[in-house]
């Protein structure tokens, strides 16, 4: 009787698994091919123009926030978070060279497990304080930046980074890699040290604009 059942719940697990999503077998990886393709879209479409009119009020009043305040009247408070966030920048860099310079095949001496999760880690707290410093710093120069063509080449290329790492890169890093191909797995890690040097040149690009 208990073999009976044991061959029952095999099956019901087996046919569990085999069941998929409709959107394919990588359904997030999938997602965000699709947002990316929506954005290019939208990039060279006519409605980018419109919302980048529509949006220079909303710049305008970043201005006028407390951070607006104090990154245009503190120059100790603004330096003192541009330092912070570019500090942050390199230790995300860091993580990702460090977790991709992994997968493609150095520091082969490491545990790759513990290189991975433990770099995803680090690459995260260090993604929110970009951001958060990020935004600081774009409120006392709101109008600024935003007849800056790079900066939106920057929010362009962060909006793609974001989804890459966490939407294709994160699905396929967390599987079995022994079962991945090898070539699969190298041409991610390029991509995100291709994605993630483009963000930080687009980033320095606006410090010289």
């Amino acid at each position: 009787m208990s073999s009976a059942t044991n061959s029952t719940n095999n099956l019901s697990n087996n046919s569990s698994s085999d069941r998929q999503s409709p959107i394919g077998p990588y359904p997030r990886a999938t997602i965000a091919g699709f947002a990316l393709l929506v954005l290019l879209a939208f990039s060279f479409s006519g409605l980018r123009a419109e919302t980048w009119t529509a949006l220079l009020p909303f710049f305008e009043w970043m201005e006028t926030t407390w951070f607006g305040y104090v990154g245009k009247t503190w120059g100790g408070a603004f330096a003192t978070i541009q330092a912070g966030h570019l500090v942050s920048l390199g230790v995300l860099g860091g993580a990702v060279l460090f977790s991709d310079g992994r997968l493609l095949g150095l520091y082969s001496s490491l545990p790759l497990r513990e290189v991975i999760d433990g770099s995803h880690q680090v690459f995260r707290w260090a993604l929110a304080v970009v951001v958060f410093t990020g935004v600081f710093m774009a409120c006392g120069v709101a109008v600024k930046v935003y007849y800056l063509p790079v900066f939106w080449y920057k929010m362009l290329t962060l909006t793609v980074g974001v989804l890459f790492a966490f939407y294709v890169r994160k699905p396929l890093i967390d599987r079995d890699l022994s079962v991945v191909s090898p070539l699969v797995v190298k041409l991610t890690a390029v991509a995100s040290i291709m994605v993630w040097f483009t963000v930080a040149a687009t980033g320095r690009w606006i410090g010289f604009s």
